[in-house]
């Protein structure tokens, strides 16, 4: 079975999560590349991997419409 693509987002987002310009840049392609169903997955996720890193809270714009 294929690896779902969110798991992929959010392991490398996590990985990057250091720098919030990579972080960033990161969610902006995963915003590119998912389906609309895959993406509410991922911006559930991004809220909440970010009320504990508030220094990557500017990069929710990706997310947020």
């Amino acid at each position: 079975m294929a690896r779902r693509l969110v798991a992929y987002f959010k392991e490398i987002l996590e990985k990057v999560s250091f720098d919030p310009n990579l972080f960033c840049k990161e969610l902006e392609k995963a915003v590119k590349e998912l389906l609309p169903y895959e993406l509410d997955e991922l911006t559930e996720w991004v809220l909440n991997f970010t009320k504990e890193k508030p220094e990557l809270s500017q990069c929710l714009i990706y997310v947020r419409e």
